[in-house]
Protein backbone atom coordinates (compact mmCIF):
# COMPACT_ATOMS: atom_id res chain seq x y z
CA UNK A 1 0.00 0.00 0.00
CA UNK A 2 2.82 2.52 0.77
CA UNK A 3 4.49 1.63 -2.80
CA UNK A 4 1.13 2.62 -4.77
CA UNK A 5 0.90 6.12 -2.24
CA UNK A 6 4.20 6.86 -3.58
CA UNK A 7 3.78 6.04 -6.75
CA UNK A 8 1.14 8.10 -7.02
CA UNK A 9 2.44 10.98 -5.65
CA UNK A 10 5.54 10.89 -7.99
CA UNK A 11 2.85 10.41 -11.26
CA UNK A 12 1.12 13.52 -9.47
CA UNK A 13 4.10 15.36 -9.39
CA UNK A 14 5.21 14.72 -13.21
CA UNK A 15 2.40 15.63 -14.50
CA UNK A 16 1.96 19.12 -12.71
CA UNK A 17 5.46 19.36 -13.55
CA UNK A 18 5.04 19.07 -17.21
CA UNK A 19 1.85 21.53 -18.02
CA UNK A 20 3.26 24.25 -20.15
CA UNK A 21 1.79 28.04 -20.63
CA UNK A 22 0.44 27.96 -23.77
CA UNK A 23 0.11 31.81 -23.75
CA UNK A 24 3.49 32.78 -23.90
CA UNK A 25 3.97 30.25 -26.84
CA UNK A 26 1.67 31.62 -28.71
CA UNK A 27 3.71 34.86 -29.76
CA UNK A 28 5.79 35.65 -32.60
CA UNK A 29 8.53 38.73 -32.42
CA UNK A 30 10.34 39.83 -35.07
CA UNK A 31 13.40 42.91 -34.47
CA UNK A 32 14.79 44.40 -37.30
CA UNK A 33 17.69 47.05 -37.42
CA UNK A 34 17.21 50.31 -39.25
CA UNK A 35 20.34 51.25 -41.64
CA UNK A 36 21.15 54.93 -42.72
CA UNK A 37 20.63 55.55 -46.71
CA UNK A 38 20.43 58.66 -48.99
CA UNK A 39 23.86 60.02 -46.93
CA UNK A 40 21.69 60.11 -43.50
CA UNK A 41 22.46 59.34 -40.23
CA UNK A 42 19.42 57.63 -39.19
CA UNK A 43 19.46 54.20 -36.77
CA UNK A 44 17.15 52.38 -35.31
CA UNK A 45 15.14 49.22 -34.46
CA UNK A 46 11.77 48.07 -35.11
CA UNK A 47 9.86 45.23 -33.84
CA UNK A 48 6.94 43.17 -35.12
CA UNK A 49 5.33 40.89 -32.09
CA UNK A 50 1.97 38.51 -33.31
CA UNK A 51 -0.23 37.85 -30.73
CA UNK A 52 -3.93 36.36 -30.59
CA UNK A 53 -3.79 37.46 -34.38
CA UNK A 54 -3.01 40.77 -33.91
CA UNK A 55 0.42 42.36 -35.01
CA UNK A 56 1.80 44.84 -32.99
CA UNK A 57 5.10 47.00 -34.51
CA UNK A 58 7.12 49.23 -32.37
CA UNK A 59 9.96 51.70 -34.31
CA UNK A 60 12.63 53.66 -32.37
CA UNK A 61 14.68 55.98 -34.38
CA UNK A 62 16.96 58.53 -33.68
CA UNK A 63 19.49 60.65 -36.20
CA UNK A 64 16.54 62.19 -38.21
CA UNK A 65 15.87 66.07 -38.39
CA UNK A 66 13.63 67.07 -35.76
CA UNK A 67 9.90 66.95 -37.24
CA UNK A 68 7.31 64.89 -39.24
CA UNK A 69 8.38 61.72 -40.99
CA UNK A 70 6.79 58.67 -43.02
CA UNK A 71 7.21 55.30 -42.42
CA UNK A 72 5.99 52.06 -44.31
CA UNK A 73 6.49 48.76 -45.57
CA UNK A 74 7.98 48.19 -49.38
CA UNK A 75 7.41 45.09 -51.36
CA UNK A 76 11.13 44.01 -51.23
CA UNK A 77 13.66 43.48 -48.21
CA UNK A 78 16.46 44.63 -50.49
CA UNK A 79 18.28 47.90 -48.89
CA UNK A 80 21.22 47.66 -50.93
CA UNK A 81 20.82 50.62 -52.86
CA UNK A 82 22.26 53.84 -51.32
CA UNK A 83 19.03 55.74 -51.36
CA UNK A 84 16.59 52.45 -51.06
CA UNK A 85 15.46 52.60 -53.85
CA UNK A 86 16.03 48.97 -54.30
CA UNK A 87 13.11 47.89 -51.48
CA UNK A 88 10.57 48.83 -54.31
CA UNK A 89 7.05 50.80 -54.13
CA UNK A 90 4.95 50.44 -50.99
CA UNK A 91 3.80 46.90 -50.44
CA UNK A 92 0.55 46.63 -51.49
CA UNK A 93 -1.12 43.58 -52.01
CA UNK A 94 -4.74 44.10 -52.48
CA UNK A 95 -3.72 46.72 -55.06
CA UNK A 96 -5.57 50.01 -52.98
CA UNK A 97 -4.65 52.92 -53.37
CA UNK A 98 -2.04 55.23 -51.08
CA UNK A 99 -3.73 56.82 -48.65
CA UNK A 100 -4.25 56.72 -44.86
CA UNK A 101 -3.96 53.93 -42.52
CA UNK A 102 -7.78 52.62 -41.84
CA UNK A 103 -9.70 55.58 -43.75
CA UNK A 104 -10.98 54.71 -46.86
CA UNK A 105 -8.39 53.36 -49.48
CA UNK A 106 -4.88 52.54 -48.72
CA UNK A 107 -1.64 49.80 -49.23
CA UNK A 108 -1.07 47.48 -46.16
CA UNK A 109 1.99 49.36 -46.03
CA UNK A 110 0.95 52.41 -45.38
CA UNK A 111 1.81 52.85 -41.87
CA UNK A 112 1.79 56.72 -41.51
CA UNK A 113 3.66 59.85 -39.80
CA UNK A 114 5.67 60.24 -36.45
CA UNK A 115 7.33 63.28 -35.42
CA UNK A 116 11.07 63.03 -34.09
CA UNK A 117 11.38 65.61 -31.49
CA UNK A 118 14.18 68.66 -31.24
CA UNK A 119 16.89 65.74 -30.51
CA UNK A 120 16.08 63.85 -33.46
CA UNK A 121 14.78 61.17 -31.63
CA UNK A 122 11.11 59.48 -33.24
CA UNK A 123 8.90 56.23 -32.23
CA UNK A 124 5.56 55.06 -33.55
CA UNK A 125 3.71 52.28 -32.46
CA UNK A 126 0.59 50.22 -34.08
CA UNK A 127 -1.57 47.50 -33.95
CA UNK A 128 -3.46 45.61 -36.51
CA UNK A 129 -4.75 42.73 -37.63
CA UNK A 130 -4.19 43.10 -41.28
CA UNK A 131 -0.23 41.73 -41.02
CA UNK A 132 0.94 38.68 -39.95
CA UNK A 133 4.88 37.46 -39.51
CA UNK A 134 5.32 34.27 -41.84
CA UNK A 135 1.49 33.07 -42.01
CA UNK A 136 0.21 31.64 -45.75
CA UNK A 137 -1.60 34.95 -46.19
CA UNK A 138 0.02 36.92 -48.86
CA UNK A 139 -2.05 39.79 -48.03
CA UNK A 140 -1.02 39.77 -44.89
CA UNK A 141 2.20 38.51 -44.79
CA UNK A 142 5.00 40.42 -43.65
CA UNK A 143 8.11 38.68 -44.27
CA UNK A 144 10.51 39.59 -46.88
CA UNK A 145 9.31 43.13 -47.35
CA UNK A 146 11.06 45.68 -46.29
CA UNK A 147 10.90 49.08 -44.09
CA UNK A 148 11.30 52.37 -44.85
CA UNK A 149 11.87 55.86 -42.72
CA UNK A 150 11.18 58.71 -45.15
CA UNK A 151 12.62 62.24 -44.88
CA UNK A 152 9.71 64.15 -45.12
CA UNK A 153 5.83 63.53 -43.97
CA UNK A 154 3.09 61.59 -45.96
CA UNK A 155 0.26 63.36 -47.35
CA UNK A 156 -1.89 60.48 -47.69
CA UNK A 157 -2.94 61.72 -51.24
CA UNK A 158 -0.15 61.97 -53.81
CA UNK A 159 -0.04 58.48 -55.42
CA UNK A 160 1.08 55.85 -55.67
CA UNK A 161 3.49 57.20 -51.83
CA UNK A 162 2.53 60.59 -50.43
CA UNK A 163 5.43 62.49 -51.64
CA UNK A 164 7.07 61.43 -48.33
CA UNK A 165 10.59 62.61 -49.93
CA UNK A 166 13.99 61.12 -49.70
CA UNK A 167 14.24 57.42 -48.14
CA UNK A 168 16.82 57.80 -44.78
CA UNK A 169 16.73 54.28 -43.19
CA UNK A 170 16.02 50.90 -44.51
CA UNK A 171 15.45 47.47 -43.23
CA UNK A 172 14.64 43.84 -44.94
CA UNK A 173 11.61 42.40 -42.60
CA UNK A 174 13.77 39.29 -42.54
CA UNK A 175 14.54 36.31 -39.21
Amino acid sequence: MKKLIISFAIITVLIIGCKTNTKSSDAKTLTIILEPKSNSTVSGTATFTEKNGKVTFVAKMAGLQPGVHAIHIHEKSDCTAADGSSAGGHWNPTFKKHGKWGVGEYHKGDIGNFTADDKGNGTITMTTDEWCIGCEDETKNILGKGLIVHQGTDDFTSQPSGNAGARVACSGIIK
